[in-house]
């Protein structure tokens, strides 16, 4: 298909009604259906140039011209907006719309129903979505319960939500679905918490009774001196267990780590490094070492000189 000179700039890479397109003279039909531009939804197109089919962002964005008056973008989708990437690989859009709302099915859209105040919705990023505070209240709710954990941290962590914020909001609503999950979520909440495997890792290790543990725990020498920073940490013990994410695979990365562990054993501590393998898929494992090592550091006598 020939270029297209006088179609705005906007039509070349976000997603845009057709019928408007049409209407207002920048496209036809025909040339809708032909090969530059690509169909997301019913009415809603992108050019060829802009389409990702992974892309959650410009799916949010085509679903955003479908949404009913008083609807949003929610739950994982609105999180992704927010800064939250907790979206899996060709998720749907979440979207949330009054109960008395109506939407046309599609299998890229994921809708909920539930009441929606004014309060509750916003503009971020461009796009009507759930504030993050409703954000936060909805994916709390949500089992299983380490991902409403994981969701919650990643959001009090992006500082857009303030745990004492998202906990008045539970107790004015405390007659929602979900309420008891939340309730322990929120007991369980770590805004220092860096990345969802990281949650994943000490929610672990306090269901196996290894708490309490510090998170992000600062590491001095005897003499007060900053050695390092540590993903969790028994201080009293001087034992620590950090999450190894694939970053931690790059050279540069790699070495900055070497020299990092070298400093924490000649101030006395004991560092054990788990993977996503370890966490996922070798639990037990996973918590026997930890739980070994605490021991040991106890029988020993090991006391924290900070």
């Amino acid at each position: 298909m020939p270029s297209i000179p006088h179609v705005p700039r906007r039509l070349s890479f976000l997603p845009f009604q057709g019928s408007r397109a049409v209407a207002d003279g920048l496209l036809t039909w025909t040339m809708l259906r032909g090969p530059a531009w690509h169909r997301l939804l019913p009415d809603v197109y992108v050019h060829r140039d802009g389409y990702r089919a992974d892309d959650h962002r410009m799916w949010c964005e085509a679903a955003a011209l479908r949404l009913p008056p008083g609807s949003a973008i929610g739950g994982r989708s609105a999180a992704f907006l927010w800064g939250a990437d907790l979206v899996a690989r060709a998720a749907p859009v979440t979207v949330l719309l009054p109960r008395t709302a109506r939407m046309r099915p599609h299998r890229r859209i994921h809708v909920n129903r539930s009441a929606l105040p004014e309060t509750d919705r916003t503009r971020f990023a461009g796009l009507p979505v759930t504030t993050a505070l409703r954000t936060a209240f909805d994916l709390g709710r949500q089992a299983p319960r380490t991902d409403a954990l994981v969701a919650v941290d990643a959001l009090l962590h992006r500082r857009v939500v303030k745990l004492p914020a998202l906990q008045q909001y539970a107790a004015a609503h405390a007659g929602w679905p979900g309420m008891p999950l939340l309730r322990e979520v929120l007991a369980l909440a770590e805004p220092l918490s860096e990345s969802p495997m990281e949650t994943r890792l000490r929610l672990l290790l306090l269901d196996a009774g290894l708490g309490p543990l510090s998170a992000q725990h600062d590491v001095l020498d005897a003499r007060g001196r900053f050695v390092g920073r540590v993903d969790l940490a028994w201080p009293a013990l001087r034992v620590a267990v950090e999450y190894d994410g694939d970053h931690h695979r790059e050279r540069d990365h790699f070495r900055q780590d070497i020299a990092r562990l070298n400093a924490l054993r000649a101030a006395g501590w004991l560092v054990l490094r788990f993977t996503a393998d370890d966490v996922l898929r070798r639990p037990a494992h996973t918590v026997a070492l930890v739980a070994q090592a605490l021991r040991e550091r106890n029988a020993m006598g090991v006391k924290s000189p900070r």
